[in-house]
């Protein structure tokens, strides 16, 4: 399945993922080597899910391991009480055909890295949004990260939690360098040891970043938001 085909059966599938984004993932996993494996944390009813394992089958085939404890974060439970999404989840990366790469492991991300000895090539990080939890998931699944592997955390733009740890754990790092970001996902490439160049460049990012959170809440007219994006695409 192309990246057209995902695109349009995506757009079928409740999430909070956008076009630019799916893409991103797409491609991420798509440019895996097969190192490692690729991880996403919260999976909701698939929608990154079927981009990931997409992106990964027009690749080297590199297994999905969907974690979810498919209950929903505190930020689910606020809107929708309590749900079970992992029926969904099923019906929609089979209708994609991706099922026989996806591997959903059907708890916490705490309770799943103390059983998963696997390397890890690419890992989305979209569980729970409060800062000590996407703190947790990034000391949890860090180390299990190779050496020129991808970390991607979403919703980095107006949540503080995501926002805060790619700020503290990743642009302020030795570990990370060719920081990037596409709308609310930022990620970054983990190495031995970055140079000063390069963290220069990431902290760099990180103030583009907010440059350009800070400049979409003053609802300037259309023509000078698109004249801004292209301004920072080549800036990036």
């Amino acid at each position: 399945m192309d990246i057209n085909e995902t695109l349009k059966i995506s757009r079928e599938i409740d999430g909070w993922l956008s076009d630019n984004e799916g893409k991103l993932l797409y491609n991420l996993a798509k440019n895996c080597k097969g190192e490692g494996k690729i991880v996403e944390i919260g999976s909701w009813k698939g929608k990154s899910t079927v981009w990931l394992a997409s992106g990964s089958k027009n690749g080297k085939n590199v297994k999905v391991y969907a974690i979810d404890p498919h209950t929903g974060s505190s930020e689910h439970k606020d809107w929708f009480g309590e749900v079970w999404t992992f029926e969904e989840f099923k019906k929609n990366i089979k209708k994609a055909n991706v099922d026989d790469l996806v591997m959903p492991i059907v708890k916490t991300s705490e309770d799943a890295a103390k059983e998963f000895n696997e390397p890890v090539e690419l890992i989305f990080i979209d569980g729970a949004h409060e800062y000590e939890y996407v703190k947790m998931d990034f000391e949890l699944w860090f180390p299990k990260i190779i050496d020129g592997g991808i970390i991607a955390f979403h919703d980095t733009v107006g949540w503080l939690g995501p926002k805060k740890v790619v700020s503290e754990y990743l642009a302020k790092s030795k570990n990370f360098k060719n920081l990037q970001f596409i709308d609310s996902i930022t990620y970054a490439q983990k190495v031995k040891q970055n140079s000063f160049k390069d963290r220069i460049k990431n902290r760099y990012v990180i103030f583009l970043k907010e440059f350009c959170e800070f400049a979409s809440k003053l609802h300037l007219p259309e023509p000078v938001r698109v004249f801004g994006k292209k301004i920072v695409k080549r800036m990036h």
